[in-house]
């Protein structure tokens, strides 16, 4: 019976199935997943209560995200053959297992088993979920995908708007020893299955030939670099345009997600020793806000790509995100408003950058097995998550070592992330058409898509 609900073929949406109810699908699952982006409230307690250093501390975070880019790669195509619900499904096993996994970690103090746990199964659950709706919404929605994606992608980001200020609170009430963190590892796996079923009850596939109304594909060309041709995810890989978009989507996020992983105690080092210095509530409240401004930049600003094209929004997370680093690294610790504003433009334009990827995908790659392709994107981000918390734990942990305090823990890694958001921002200026001998022959698209 599982396995029959499970199946692509029993989740097709009957004729008066309204496609707005797929956002609220894929929402229910990325908002869950988003919770790896509030694990710097996790990290202090786990540095405590087990003696660990700042760098591994973060490896949790750092082999879940390499995980999410390896399971998206090479589950893309299952995720395509079989549909969303499967995958909706095999990621919410995987995620919450993670949290029970971690829970028996943390409280019999073997942290390895909380690398195990959260890092590599959860890591598992967090890539196969990530990209369980994206290719469905951009079939839902092929008028508007970047606000499609956008819309379900800011769940992710904002998983850690619910989660940090409520895993701050588990730790408050059940302490920050091992026993605590495990009773709140636990609950958390507990919760987030419940939640992620919702999506997988509700998830559905349009019908064949399937459109809205008054949407005319030819109209899609209005734009240059839109295509209505479509490329194989094995062809894709072959050309330039994939692996420009690969530098882009890596370089834009390892400039985030060093923020974003030690958001809390960077704050509190930053400001310590000043008039204004930043407790562990402040900073935890300071962790939601990224989240908050991660979640609505990918709506605000895939969105806006839909209207002024994906390479120039690119164009601005990349060159305007080099400029805000500069400006942190020339202010230092005398302005608490200008870092913290400055860190959420960065963080919106982190978040921004994996909502917009799928639709210039699209563009670049047709609809057909876009989901593959953007799994296989996604290795980027493997990279990144394990590029960006380095540079900045690694950097923090040798300044601290020689003595140093305050900005001076992380400038050089600010300096640095300038440097490949200019790189990023060169390899965005490189990306032109796909030539035609990658796309697939007109025939060739229309049988298998009869074959499905």
């Amino acid at each position: 019976m599982a396995v029959t609900f499970l199946d692509r073929s029993h989740s097709i949406a009957p004729p008066d199935w309204s496609r707005w109810l797929i956002p609220p699908a894929a929402l229910s699952v990325h908002l869950a997943i988003g919770q790896a982006y509030a694990w710097s409230v996790f990290k202090p307690p786990l540095e405590k209560a087990l003696g660990l250093s700042g760098t591994l501390s973060a490896l949790p975070f750092q082999l879940g995200i390499v995980m999410l880019g390896l399971s998206a790669a090479f589950g893309g195509t299952l995720v395509e053959r079989n549909g969303p619900r499967w995958a909706m499904f095999v990621s919410m096993t995987c995620f919450s297992t993670g949290f029970v996994v971690s829970a028996l970690g943390a409280f019999t103090s073997q942290y390895w088993l909380v690398v195990l746990g959260y890092g590599l199964i959860g890591g598992v659950g967090l890539g196969i979920g990530y990209i369980s709706p994206v290719s469905t919404l951009i079939k839902w929605f092929p008028d508007r995908p970047g606000m499609a994606t956008g819309i379900a992608i800011m769940g992710f980001g904002g998983g850690a708007l619910i989660a940090s200020p409520w895993s701050s609170q588990m730790l408050e009430s059940f302490g920050s020893t091992p026993s605590g963190i495990g009773t709140s590892f636990l609950i958390h796996g507990v919760v987030y299955a419940v939640f992620m079923s919702l999506g997988v009850f509700l998830v559905r596939v349009p019908a064949e030939g399937w459109k809205p109304k008054g949407w005319e594909p030819a109209a899609a060309k209005a734009r240059s670099m839109i295509t209505t041709a479509n490329v194989s995810a094995a062809n894709a890989i072959k050309t330039p345009q994939f692996w420009c978009l690969w530098v882009v989507l890596c370089f834009n996020v390892t400039a985030g997600i060093g923020i974003l992983e030690k958001a809390s105690p960077m704050i509190t080092d930053f400001f310590r020793g000043t008039s204004v210095p930043v407790g562990a509530t402040a900073a935890a409240g300071f962790v939601a806000l990224l989240s908050l401004t991660n979640m609505l930049g990918r709506f605000v600003w895939s969105s806006t790509s839909d209207f002024i094209g994906r390479k120039n929004i690119y164009r601005m997370y990349l060159g305007v995100g080099a400029l805000l680093y500069l400006v942190i690294a020339l202010v230092g610790n005398s302005s608490k408003v200008v870092f913290i504003l400055a860190a959420m433009v960065i963080l919106s334009f982190y978040g921004a950058g994996f909502a917009t990827i799928p639709a210039y995908l699209k563009d670049m790659f047709g609809t057909y097995q876009v989901g593959a392709i953007h799994g296989r994107l996604l290795t980027a981000w493997s990279a990144a998550g394990v590029l960006g918390p380095l540079i900045v734990n690694a950097i923090a942990d040798s300044q601290k070592r020689a003595g140093k305090q305050g900005p001076d823990l992380y400038t050089t890694s600010f300096y640095i992330m300038i440097a490949l958001l200019v790189i990023g921002f060169v390899a965005n200026e490189l990306v032109r058409p796909v030539s035609a001998k990658y796309h697939e022959p007109e025939s060739a698209d229309a049988a298998r898509e009869e074959a499905k």
